[in-house]
Formats: C-alpha cells, sequence, structure tokens
C-alpha cells in the first residue's frame, strides 16, 4: 500500500494562524477542536483547494449520492501514514450534510419554506491536509501520495510564511431577532403535546429560528464565536459567493476508526451558575432530573437501533450512560453508543442509516422528523446536519451541527431548540432554546 509523506510545522495551538492562509482558496474548509479553551477535542484539520466539488442535486437519492462519493473517493487510491503517525485523516472528503438531506433519504412531506436555498450536502475531495495533534502538540502537512512534488512545495511555502489576509471586519446590521413569536413557539408545543398523548410519538425536537442581515468577512465572526463558546466538534466552511457554514457544536455524531463505530447524544442541558454553589446546584439538578434521564434514554434506545442497522449483530453497546459534559454556556448530560461495523458496510452505510441523528429529530424518528416539517415554518438547512470527514482508509468523524450558523446572502441564521416530551412545559423549552444559542447571539451583536 502507498504511504503519505507529512512535512513537520512549527505546532499552533490555535488554528487561525493558518487557515489565514487559506481564507480566500477555494473550499477551504476547517474542522476545529476549539483549543486552547475547549479540552476534548484531540486534533484540527484543515484544507482547500479540492481535486472536485460535489454537492447533491434537489432530486438525486440520498444512496446515490453517497454512493458518488465512494466513487469520487476511490479516485484516490487507499494509502497509509508513516507508522509513527496516528492522525485521522489520509487525505478524502471533507464537507456537510444538512439536516435536509435526511427527505433524500427518507419519504418527508415538504411544507417547511426553503428560504436559503443551500445545497443539502457540499463535499470536497481534498488530497492534503493541515493536521495539528494537541495531545502530541504537534502540526504537520499531510500530503496523499497522489500529491506533485510542485504542489507539495507550493504549500509548505504557503504556511511556511505568516500572511495576513486582507479581511473585512464582520457586522450585524441590526440585532438578531426570532423567527417565532413566544405565543407561536407556545401554540407549536401544545401541538406536539397533542401528538405525544394521542401515541403518535415520545419526543420531538423543536427549533426556532434567530436571524439578522449582516456584512463582512464571516471568518471573522467565527474566530469571535470559537473565542467566546470554545467547543470540540467546531468548524467552518466556506461556501460560493462569500457564504460561510460556521459551527460551534459540542456533540459528536458518529465516528469510526478501524470500523469501530463510536456516537455520543447530548440530550439535557442546564445553564452554568453565576457562582460555584449555584453551578454546581445546575449541575447536580440536570443529573437527578427524572425527565431529561428518560429523554436521554430514549435517544439512546433509537440510536442503537440506527447503529443496529450496519453495525455487527450483538457488538451494539452503551459504555457510558448519563455523563455530564460541561461547557462555557451550558452543562449536557451526555451518553455513548457502540458498536462494529458489519462485514459488508461502510462508513457511508452508517450515514444512510443513521442521519439526521436521533438526538435532534425525536422519537419515533420519522414520525418525529414528519412532526417538525409541519411545525417549523422553514427548513432547517445546516443546523441539526453534520460537518464531517472520511479519508482513504475508511476513518470518518462527524458532528451534529447544533450551536451553528449560516451566513449567506447577507443575511445570519443561528437556530436553538430542545426535545419535547409529555411534560415538557413551554416556558422552560422556550427559555432554554434561547439559552443555548445565547452566547452566540451575544458575540456577535458584540462585535
Amino acid at each position: 500500500m502507498l504511504t503519505c509523506s507529512v512535512h513537520p510545522l512549527p505546532y499552533c495551538a490555535n488554528p487561525a494562524g493558518y487557515f489565514a492562509a487559506i481564507r480566500h482558496a477555494p473550499g477551504a474548509v476547517l474542522l476545529d477542536s476549539g483549543r486552547p479553551a475547549a479540552d476534548r477535542g484531540r486534533y484540527d484539520l484543515l484544507s482547500a483547494w479540492p481535486l472536485e466539488q460535489l454537492a447533491v442535486l434537489p432530486d438525486e437519492r440520498g444512496d446515490d449520492f453517497l454512493q458518488r462519493l465512494r466513487d469520487n473517493l476511490a479516485r484516490l487510491v487507499e494509502a497509509q501514514l508513516p507508522a509513527e503517525y496516528e492522525l485521522p485523516f489520509a487525505g478524502g472528503l471533507i464537507g456537510y450534510l444538512s439536516y435536509d438531506f435526511g427527505r433524500h433519504l427518507e419519504n418527508l412531506p415538504s411544507q417547511a419554506l426553503d428560504d436559503l436555498q443551500l445545497p443539502d450536502a457540499r463535499f470536497g475531495l481534498y488530497d492534503w491536509a493541515l493536521i495539528s495533534d494537541h495531545r502530541k502538540t504537534t502540526s504537520q502537512l499531510v500530503f496523499h501520495p497522489s500529491v506533485s512534488a510542485s504542489e507539495k512545495q507550493r504549500l509548505i511555502d504557503l504556511f511556511s510564511q505568516p500572511m495576513a489576509a486582507e479581511l473585512t471586519p464582520f457586522k450585524l446590521n441590526t440585532p438578531m431577532t426570532a423567527d417565532l413569536s413566544a405565543d407561536d413557539y407556545r401554540q407549536a408545543i401544545e401541538r406536539i403535546h397533542q401528538y405525544i398523548q394521542a401515541g403518535d410519538c415520545y419526543q420531538v425536537n423543536f427549533a426556532q429560528r434567530f436571524r439578522a442581515p449582516c456584512q463582512g468577512d464571516p471568518w471573522l465572526a467565527y474566530c469571535a464565536l470559537r473565542e467566546a463558546c470554545p467547543t470540540p466538534f467546531s468548524g467552518f466552511q466556506n461556501l460560493p459567493d462569500g457564504n460561510a457554514v460556521l459551527s460551534l457544536s459540542p456533540e459528536r455524531f458518529v465516528k469510526v476508526s478501524r470500523r469501530q463505530v463510536e456516537t455520543r447524544p447530548i440530550k439535557g442541558t442546564r445553564p452554568r451558575g453565576a457562582t460555584p454553589a449555584q453551578d454546581a446546584a445546575n449541575a447536580a439538578e440536570l443529573l437527578a432530573s427524572p425527565k431529561d434521564r428518560a429523554e436521554n434514554l430514549m435517544i439512546v434506545d433509537l440510536l442503537r437501533n440506527d447503529l443496529g442497522r450496519t453495525c455487527r449483530i450483538g457488538s451494539v453497546r452503551v459504555p457510558e450512560l448519563f455523563s455530564l459534559e460541561s461547557y462555557p454556556n451550558v452543562h449536557h448530560l451526555v451518553s455513548s453508543v457502540t458498536g462494529e461495523l458489519a462485514q459488508d458496510r461502510d462508513a457511508l452505510d452508517l450515514i444512510a442509516g443513521s442521519f439526521p441523528g436521533g438526538s435532534i429529530t425525536g422519537a419515533p424518528k420519522i414520525r418525529a422528523m414528519q412532526i417538525i416539517d409541519e411545525l417549523e415554518p422553514t427548513r432547517r438547512g445546516l443546523y441539526c446536519g453534520s460537518l464531517l470527514y472520511l479519508d482513504v482508509r475508511g476513518e470518518m468523524d462527524s458532528s451534529i451541527a447544533i450551536r451553528s450558523l449560516l451566513v449567506k446572502d447577507g443575511q445570519v441564521c443561528c437556530w436553538g431548540g430542545g426535545g419535547i416530551v409529555a411534560d415538557s412545559d413551554w416556558q422552560a423549552e422556550y427559555q432554554e432554546s434561547i439559552t443555548k444559542v445565547k452566547v452566540l447571539l451575544e458575540t456577535l451583536q458584540g462585535l
């Protein structure tokens, strides 16, 4: 098997300096572990100038698009990394699936307005990456064997001299406002309660959108947001026409490494306290909450079922249930579900069988998605989709794109939501949907 070449660079805990060198390059993408402030993620990964850019067509079946991804990935022959390197990416696909990619996999209604007109999936095929390993405090360029000597040298030169790109300051033209009034929100929750009482579903994840007209460079907005809200599954992706995806997600969707699968659903949230005592009380209340534990367990069951579609029979396990994870603005209740891919399945089969993530739909999944389409006035687009990479070895990691923003056509959009169950109080849920994105909204308004 061919081997990638690796060129060491000075270690940078914050990838912003290196990313500045490719900020305006086509297909520039950063998968960011939120260092140095966030401490859970291990790697940052950035690249640009993809060999191919692939977007799902409006009427293309999900399986056909995933096969197109497979076929393009096969253009890069399988390669390994030198034995001394333990790195997540050896060349391959990086991009996003929007929540609405689910429409290409399942038969869903289309009542919600598609006013953002974002392609439901967009990937680049990349033959190089700059990867920082925060555990080993190293940064290096990784080149797939197909990269020419002249292109390697161009990239080494580019990242060897600090670049100061010309960037226009980002600002909102008006404060962010919600699309729904509190009364609209209340009516939607009441409708969900009717569905639950009728035995139609157990839980529905309901979200509201906030937006404002904006101007300037979205990368500067992202830099401010990652400082205010460092999270281990963050990411920035250039889109055409100066548009961009900005994600500050704390949640993994599915990871595949050596055919071992892991998903880490978040379900259950409390705000951080103003004092250490209040903070500890909020965390204790979340850990003890019957409602939050029941919600979390419901999603764990759903994910066990989703993973069971592509994992070896008998391999699906729940090694972690109801763990506490704390972030700058919230505490979360998190569990872990693991498995092993069946012999005849790959990472894209896993995506087909489990997308979108159960933690952001509800249960049963398809019925919850139908209700979301009925009650949320506009399509979610990127929100609750996924940022992911898949390399030539079959290694994959992916986020659930919560705490995520889309800058498109002169406006910025952001969404906040939560799981609604039989005993949900609409006012508490309304407040939670704002608490989850408050730090993002306030940061943008401060620019």
